[in-house]
């Protein structure tokens, strides 16, 4: 689909998440928006690091076209319903062959891996996904207010859906030295409008940061 609307993201997620049939989820349809104007079409084969439930997976596999899409993640809180090769995996090594898939994909994933993890997982990253890019929608801090910010959306987030709560937030530097260190050159994609009215004032959109990273 070279394009999608806000009601195709709902008639893909609402089926599996009962939630999405009335609340509409813009969040999720800001940052595939960007995701999809970056994204190569000659992928076939995708794999989500962090995957949560698989919604995202599968609403990125039914949307953008791809023939095959796995979900990894260290706890199972996969939906069942879903189109979604789902794998639970301990967190340093991903299950998989090297080169198989053409990208990765991290979906506010890597803030809520320790700091010492975060390199590793990265070369698992190139590992599997060869020469193809990695797809990173996560935060950006600039101090300690922002980290509180964070924290709070995480807990709106993440608490109705079981998810991991627990986080360590990258400034603009992180970013760039965890980039270079595992070989990858990147582009800021699009911050978005995540956030609007009051809500944008508490919660800047500033705060979401969506890149793309290439192997050099």
């Amino acid at each position: 689909m070279e394009r999608f609307t806000l009601d195709d993201l709902m008639r893909c997620m609402s089926p599996h998440a009962p939630v999405y049939s009335w609340r509409s989820p813009i969040y999720q349809f800001v940052a595939l928006s960007n995701l999809r104007r970056v994204w190569d079409k000659s992928h076939r084969r995708a794999l989500d690091v962090g995957g949560g439930t698989g919604l995202l997976a599968h609403t990125i596999k039914s949307l953008f076209g791809l023939d095959h899409i796995a979900s990894v993640d260290v706890e199972n809180r996969f939906l069942p319903s879903l189109d979604v090769e789902t794998s639970i995996y301990d967190g340093r090594t991903l299950p998989f062959p090297d080169n198989s898939f053409d990208c990765v994909i991290l979906f506010n994933v890597l803030h809520h891996v320790p700091a010492p993890l975060r390199r590793p997982l990265m070369r698992e990253c190139r590992r599997v996904a060869g020469a193809g890019p990695l797809y990173i929608k996560d935060h950006l801090s600039t101090g300690l207010l922002d980290t509180a910010r964070l924290t709070a959306l995480d807990l709106i987030g993440n608490l109705p859906f079981n998810g991991m709560v627990s986080a360590s937030y990258l400034c603009a530097e992180d970013w760039r030295t965890l980039a270079h260190d595992a070989g990858y050159a990147y582009e800021i994609v699009s911050d978005g409008d995540y956030r609007r009215g009051v809500e944008a004032m508490v919660f800047p959109n500033r705060l979401e940061t969506s890149m793309k990273w290439r192997p050099i």
